[in-house]
């Protein structure tokens, strides 16, 4: 396999004037540049022979080159043509590397079924392969990427991004810290996140006009295990923190207003020991995770009830019918 390019400002800006095009800031298109910084994040992949690498945002494909040499499989997915056809030429010798030129999301909630069917590919070729995210993410990319392939079944372990320094202070927030809310509380149901470092925007060109961070995250089996239903989770703690301010109590009412009438509300309150005063922003994880849980099986039960309800009058009504 040969040696990764070096990937530096000088060798950036000769490679984009060769080609007559420039980065596109409206892509997030900044390049990590400093290649102590490229290494670290491999480190901290911890890549072997058994790993199949998810990247997005190939980019030139620098760091497309250094995962390479140590994965089992690469699939690198570029939105843009042109970065897509630069780092095409960068790991055209390298043979575990797959390219696709496709938006990674198939939208804001969902991965691309096309990078999803690929990767399972990769994983399926040999026994006791595993899947890990190692990217430089696009900043308007990041949110959805990392929270939607937690939200998948893929068989991910683990994952390692440079993201907007904001949005890694928000990963790994706590209750009452203002970056609290749906998104850290989603990813530490079921994963352990881990504030890696802090990056100023000289390690990249063009410069960005924010810092950003290395975050670094790993599943969090047991927990995972908790929650009851994730899709009824997921949708709990996003509606719950549209109003984190105001009163959890009044929050559920209006949430659940057609399936459960306030007495009920209350009682699953209190059962959780919930304060009437108690907002979700003030909640930690596990306390949220059992709140779901409570609230999802009082649900189902009116589901079930109303299900069953339906299906007598529809068999009286077929009974009816038969005798007329």
């Amino acid at each position: 396999m040969k040696e990764a390019a070096r990937q530096t400002r000088t060798y950036l800006m000769r490679l984009f004037k060769k080609h007559g095009f420039n980065p596109r800031t409206d892509l997030g298109q900044n390049f990590l540049i400093d290649l102590n910084i490229v290494e670290y994040i491999v480190e901290r992949a911890h890549l072997d022979e058994r790993d199949v690498v998810l990247e997005v945002g190939s980019g030139t494909g620098g760091m497309t080159t250094f995962l390479a040499q140590q994965a089992a499989a690469v699939v690198s997915v570029e939105y843009d043509s042109n970065m897509y056809q630069l780092a095409h030429e960068a790991t055209a010798d390298l043979e575990n590397v797959t390219l696709m030129n496709c938006d990674a999301l198939k939208n804001k909630n969902n991965l691309a079924p096309a990078v999803i069917e690929t990767v399972e590919e990769k994983l399926a070729e040999e026994p006791g392969r595993r899947l890990k995210l190692i990217s430089n993410l696009p900043y308007n990319i990041a949110t959805p990427i990392v929270s939607n392939l937690v939200a998948t079944n893929l068989p991910w372990e683990r994952m390692v991004v440079t993201i907007q320094l904001e949005l890694g202070q928000r990963m790994a927030s706590r209750p009452n810290e203002s970056h609290y809310g749906a998104l850290p509380v989603w990813l530490q149901s079921q994963c352990w996140v881990k504030f890696l470092k802090r990056l100023p925007p000289t390690v990249f060109w063009p410069r960005p006009q924010v810092f950003s961070a290395i975050v670094q995250l790993v599943p969090n089996v047991d927990r995972r295990r908790s929650i009851e239903d994730r899709p009824f989770f997921q949708d709990f703690v996003r509606r719950l923190f549209q109003q984190r301010r105001k009163f959890l109590r009044s929050v559920a009412v209006g949430m659940y207003r057609k399936e459960l009438s306030k007495p009920e509300v209350d009682r699953i309150l209190a059962e959780a020991n919930m304060k009437t005063e108690t907002r979700a922003e003030q909640l930690d994880v596990d306390t949220l995770v059992d709140l779901s849980n409570r609230f999802y099986r009082a649900v189902s039960e009116v589901v079930v009830i109303d299900s069953e309800t339906n299906n007598n009058s529809m068999a009286s009504g077929m009974r009816k019918l038969a005798g007329d």
